[in-house]
């Protein structure tokens, strides 16, 4: 499916890459792992995603172009018994989140087979909103006649 933003575009400066974002959302509802996305602040936010069966050796977190990116693969265990049931899922996964302009990961942390990502918006000072100051032209100067009695003394 494609949306059509030709008409955002007409008033609107700078969002051209939104089309390319809509057009790189997952496709796909696989839903593994599942995952929380908490808002914990005004700037603060939380990813958690459930990776029972990983340890943090398994799994890699990076930040790369407005996504981050959690990929895990469990190691292959050798001596293990045959399965009577295999219901745990240890497959290798790669989730991507498209982060928005100025997020910052602070940190993960693997507890209890739930990985924690904390994301903070950090706005640089250049990109607050800043009050612009609206200059005036200067009056144009008036050269005055000198008085009479001056001109007649020159003279």
């Amino acid at each position: 499916m494609t949306y059509d933003f030709a008409p955002l575009f007409r008033t609107a400066v700078g969002f051209d890459r939104l089309a390319r974002l809509v057009d790189s959302l997952p496709q796909d509802s696989a839903g593994y792992p599942p995952y929380n996305i908490e808002r914990l602040g005004e700037d603060e936010y939380r990813v958690t995603l459930a990776v029972a069966g990983f340890s943090s050796n398994d799994i890699e977190v990076t930040v790369k172009d407005n996504a981050l990116i959690v990929s895990g693969r469990v190691a292959e265990e050798t001596g293990k018994g045959d399965f009577l049931h295999h219901g745990i899922a240890a497959r290798a996964f790669q989730r991507r989140f498209v982060l928005a302009d100025h997020m910052v990961v602070d940190g993960a942390e693997l507890v209890n087979g739930l990985l924690h990502i904390k994301l903070r918006r950090q706005v640089p000072e250049s990109a607050k909103p800043r009050r612009i100051e609206i200059s005036t032209a200067m009056p144009a100067k008036t050269i005055e006649a000198a008085p009479q009695a001056d001109m007649q003394k020159a003279a």
